[in-house]
């Protein structure tokens, strides 16, 4: 542990820049904590947007690589070498598509618009054409 300095030994001048230098870094010690706490207030408990990027990639690349791997083990099993790693790719392509689709519809459905976005007609719109 730092051990605080003696004042005995500074001039007035000195105590008196001490004192004001540590209720300097107090303040800004202070501010950086109440910005700190509203950043972390103002943020969103969901994800943020590059966990979302990388989810999204994860669930395609993920489906794609299983169905490769299924496609492989049923040409060494049934010796049928290209065609079952390229229908299963293409299947994992598909499960990929389905998969990026249900994330983000989840993810659409778990963050509210923003305010001041454009929704698209109300019911009223639509029934004055």
């Amino acid at each position: 542990m730092v051990r605080p300095q003696d004042d005995q030994s500074q001039p007035d001048s000195a105590k008196g820049v001490t004192r004001d230098l540590a209720s300097r870094i107090a303040s800004a010690k202070r501010e950086r904590d109440i910005e700190a706490n509203r950043a972390s207030a103002n943020g969103s408990p969901e994800m943020t947007g590059m966990g979302r990027g990388v989810r999204i990639g994860t669930e395609f690349i993920a489906a794609i690589l299983v169905g490769a791997v299924i496609g492989y083990l049923i040409d060494l099993g049934l010796g049928t070498r290209p065609w079952g790693m390229l229908i299963m790719f293409l299947v994992g392509f598909a499960a990929g598509i389905l998969n990026v689709t249900r994330v983000v519809t989840q993810m659409n459905r778990a963050a509210p618009p923003p305010p001041g976005s454009d929704l698209g007609p109300d019911v009223d719109e639509e029934d004055d054409r």
